[in-house]
């Protein structure tokens, strides 16, 4: 911010003037956490209330965020059945270790969760998928040992929508994406 806030008053200028305040207030407030059944508990106030199971839309993401006063909310342990088999299952076994870090205008801007290094855990969630078969490789990487490790992916698109306060995420993609449009 500090470094391009001339560039950033530029943008916020001519997308959105008021968003400059929603930034640095972002920047200034301590985040929330929330466990996946609190943010339910709060979600039950929506219009479109969420029942634990229910996978959380955009419209509600930013609902918790606006709930928390615009602060940065981190949405923990949500049930496992709503992540990928990968991502490490809490003692339990009814939740999955995995956050999401939700902002103001964008939703989820972050995804991330431990990994599952257990090798029967992991045979047991495949076999409940069906996917055992085609994912033999994967158990033979677990097989042979790994350490606990997790990792993340970070919206790129909805960062630069959420700092330049672009109201359509459209408007910050660099180049056209579509389907064959990268040769490798």
């Amino acid at each position: 911010m500090d470094r391009c806030s001339e560039d950033l008053a530029f943008l916020h200028k001519q997308a959105s003037p008021s968003h400059d305040g929603v930034v640095r207030g972002l920047l200034q407030r301590p985040s929330v956490r929330l466990s996946y059944q609190e943010a339910c508990d709060v979600l039950q106030k929506h219009p479109h209330p969420v029942k634990y199971g229910d996978d959380l839309k955009k419209d509600h993401e930013k609902f918790l965020v606006q709930h928390c006063g615009g602060a940065a909310v981190f949405v923990t342990d949500f049930p496992v059945h709503l992540k990928p088999f990968y991502m490490r299952t809490n003692e339990g076994g009814r939740t999955a270790a995995a956050v999401d870090l939700l902002f103001p205008l964008v939703g989820e801007l972050v995804g991330g969760s431990l990994r599952e290094e257990r090798l029967q855990v992991l045979q047991e969630r495949l076999t409940a998928a069906g996917l055992v078969d085609s994912l033999q490789w994967y158990l033979q990487l677990r097989k042979f040992g790994t350490l606990p490790h997790g990792g993340f992916g970070l919206g790129f698109d909805r960062l630069i929508q959420f700092v330049t306060g672009m109201a359509t995420i459209r408007d910050t993609i660099p180049f056209p994406r579509y389907v064959y449009s990268c040769s490798l």
